[in-house]
């Protein structure tokens, strides 16, 4: 890290690196500055709030497919939640299985969260993966 800065006297030693925290599912994340290689983690970690996500617009699309539900607005009714989240939601089944393996696997960009999947994203799987892998 080039702006990495070290100082001291004869006893004490202060290195000041420039990063920032987040909080992803409880834990703290270290996230690089930007334009600095991110560090690699030491295993994958599934981030149990993308998979939940992920697996609940799977499950709500089955509903609808067999006819348990009618709308995306019975949905909404039946969990208490906002119809359009559920059509946000929705939207996730049509991410790259591809994509969606990575996040089962725990191999997605350690800084991704559930918001950046409902930003809208390309419809082709290829143009998906460059933008989220």
């Amino acid at each position: 890290m080039s702006d990495a800065e070290v100082s001291g006297n004869a006893s004490i030693i202060t290195i000041d690196v420039p990063l920032t925290h987040r909080k992803r599912g409880g834990r703290k994340l270290i996230v690089a500055p930007l334009g600095q290689e991110q560090w690699a983690s030491a295993r994958p970690r599934v981030d149990n709030t993308l998979v939940k996500a992920i697996a609940r617009a799977f499950r709500w699309q089955q509903m609808l497919m067999q006819g348990a539900y009618g709308s995306a607005e019975d949905i909404a009714k039946t969990e208490k939640i906002s119809a359009s989240y559920v059509n946000r939601l929705l939207q996730l089944t049509l991410l790259s299985p591809a994509f969606v393996e990575t996040v089962l696997d725990g191999h997605q960009p350690a800084t991704m969260m559930t918001a950046d999947l409902l930003q809208p994203f390309p419809a082709q799987w290829h143009a998906q993966c460059a933008l989220l892998c």
